[in-house]
């Protein structure tokens, strides 16, 4: 089974969300779908079921490779880089 090669080196603890929802939905005047925080640097994006696909652009960009789900009741975390559930 494929595990994440990048969980070890996330930051302890996790860093804080930098907004409270997807800042490039709410410059596009879209309501984002399913927020993402990324576990490098916090930042909040949408999930590909947004038109912008926010968090997916942001790993692209940035390379930060692990992101949890943003949603109440929510604890799962997914490796961009691996492909796999952490």
């Amino acid at each position: 089974m494929k595990q994440c090669t990048h969980a070890d080196a996330l930051p302890h603890p996790e860093p804080g969300p930098l907004s409270e929802t997807c800042p490039e939905c709410l410059a596009e005047g879209w309501h984002p779908v399913q927020l993402r925080l990324c576990l490098t640097c916090g930042h909040v994006g949408c999930c590909d079921s947004s038109p912008g696909r926010h968090a997916t652009g942001h790993h692209k960009e940035s390379g930060h490779p692990v992101m949890r789900t943003f949603e109440p009741g929510e604890r799962w975390r997914w490796c961009f880089v691996d492909h796999v559930l952490v």
